[in-house]
């Protein structure tokens, strides 16, 4: 059984930003599936991935004029799970989750996937005690760096296309080579990428991988 949320824990919580009246919804969020009790931080997770997302959609709306694709692009890598653990890292999140011995010796408390659920599980216990403004404004300050540094910005041509897509809900994008010539040292790659029901780009070079890189370049300054 739980021992309810321990000082150290509340006193963390309250000093990184989060403001704390239900114990036991915060020790939920602090709680991984592995200690096998009643609640754990999996519900409040799937809230706290959705507040993430509209809160870092606010910010990015109300500060920058770019068009949807490039919106969706840095929203996505603003809320990758790699960003949210290393949110979690930097505020000292990993010691006060509560995991099983087991789950510990094997990383738990290192994982990716862990802390980045965690740390969505927190907001998601903010907005339940103080609304979606409260919650924002958190994000806001936490995500400050990053949102400050242009994480997302610049990426490698397929993947910005990629998490473009995705962002857009369109299926995957599509490479074919349609051209091949020249001598094998001096060989010319033309490769296509579609996205279904967008439209088609093509780009050329040396290789298939960087005629790849110069389709989707292409197709991400015609549509995105």
């Amino acid at each position: 059984m739980s021992g309810g949320l321990s000082p150290e824990a509340r006193a963390w919580l309250e000093a990184t930003g989060y403001t704390v009246r239900d114990e036991a919804l915060w020790q939920a969020a602090l709680t991984h599936g592995s200690m096998g009790e009643a609640r754990d931080y999996e519900r409040l997770e799937f809230l706290g991935d959705r507040v993430l997302g509209l809160a870092i959609a606010d910010w990015l709306y109300a500060r920058s004029d770019a068009p949807e694709g490039r919106l969706s692009q840095r929203l996505n890598a603003l809320v990758s799970r790699a960003m949210c653990a290393r949110i979690a890292r930097g505020i000292g999140l990993a010691e006060h989750i509560r995991i099983s011995k087991q789950a510990h010796a094997d990383g738990g408390r290192d994982s990716d996937n862990i802390l980045g659920d965690v740390m969505e599980s927190l907001l998601g216990a903010q907005f339940l005690e103080h609304g979606f403004a409260s919650a924002r404004d958190l994000v806001h300050v936490l995500w400050r760096p990053a949102l400050e540094s242009g994480a997302g910005v610049k990426k490698h041509p397929k993947s910005a296309l990629q998490e473009w897509a995705a962002g857009s809900r369109r299926k995957p994008p599509e490479y074919e080579v349609v051209d091949r010539s020249g001598p094998d040292h001096a060989a010319k790659f033309t490769v296509r990428v579609s996205v279904h029901r967008v439209g088609e780009a093509e780009g050329s070079a040396s290789s298939k991988g960087e005629a790849e890189k110069a389709a989707a370049k292409a197709f991400m300054e015609k549509y995105a």
